[in-house]
């Protein structure tokens, strides 16, 4: 952890030079059968092409807002650090139609039309896989973060104590995120404890919570990255057979579950 991290995408490269190969998020979604982990590295790789994208292709800039219409997924997550990149405003689930942009998953998509400004639609499926028919209005983001590139610098410096994430209509800077995420990340640790998998000295954290709350936000990445931890992101958890959640448990080598 170092101190002097500011933002949530200082949180990330302060990850990226202590320990790149360890995981940061494993996402099952059980309702496919799907199961992704990513690294450090390949997390931060996601992260720095869609702040490419962000920046120069959509031409965002710092206090724009950006609508996320999605789920907890973990390219959810990497959208949430790339805004944190560029200094866009992260505004999960709010209204499109005073956004400068908007992100959406497949089933928010009539929503997402509201806005007047640039649209990217996620189509969630396995494997990062594109849309099979792109959503008139949208950009695929799958279609168009590959070709991005792998180093991101921002055209401006990213001032912490801009607003950086508005959650359930609630608005914290990014200076506010990176406080309440180690707040949380000690709370945590304190009641997980434990190895995590790969090495991990932090604990690891299976979240079913939605990204519609600061709690689910930060169970399902913030406090992971604060505090040197993992986290294992579930989506559609109430669909494991019985005893499924309790051998994910013990094969994630999971510390604390917060569902």
């Amino acid at each position: 952890m170092n101190a002097n991290d500011r933002t949530p995408a200082d949180l990330l490269r302060s990850a990226l030079a202590s320990d790149p190969g360890r995981p940061l998020v494993t996402f099952y979604d059980d309702a496919t059968g799907e199961r992704v982990e990513l690294s450090v590295a390949t997390f931060a790789n996601w992260v720095a092409k869609t702040a490419n994208l962000l920046q120069g292709d959509l031409s965002a800039e710092p206090g724009d807002r950006a609508v996320l219409l999605l789920p907890a997924h973990w390219q959810t997550a990497v959208w949430l650090l790339a805004c944190s990149s560029v200094g866009v405003v992260a505004d999960v689930g709010g209204d499109p139609a005073s956004a400068d942009l908007v992100v959406s998953g497949p089933d928010s998509l009539d929503a997402a039309r509201a806005c007047a400004g640039e649209r990217v639609a996620l189509a969630l499926r396995p494997l990062g896989g594109r849309f099979p028919q792109p959503p008139d209005g949208f950009a695929d983001y799958a279609v168009e973060v590959p070709g991005q590139g792998d180093q991101f610098a921002p055209y401006a410096p990213v001032d912490p104590d801009e607003v950086s994430l508005v959650v359930d209509g609630v608005e914290l800077t990014g200076a506010e995120v990176v406080a309440r995420a180690r707040e949380d990340a000690g709370r945590l640790g304190d009641g997980g404890g434990g190895d995590g998998a790969g090495g991990d000295t932090g604990v690891r954290v299976l979240s079913g919570l939605s990204y519609g709350t600061w709690d689910g936000l930060s169970a399902g990445l913030y406090a992971a990255l604060a505090g040197g931890g993992s986290v294992v992101l579930c989506r559609h958890l109430e669909r494991l057979s019985e005893g499924g959640l309790e051998k994910r448990v013990g094969d994630e080598r999971v510390g604390v579950v917060r569902r």
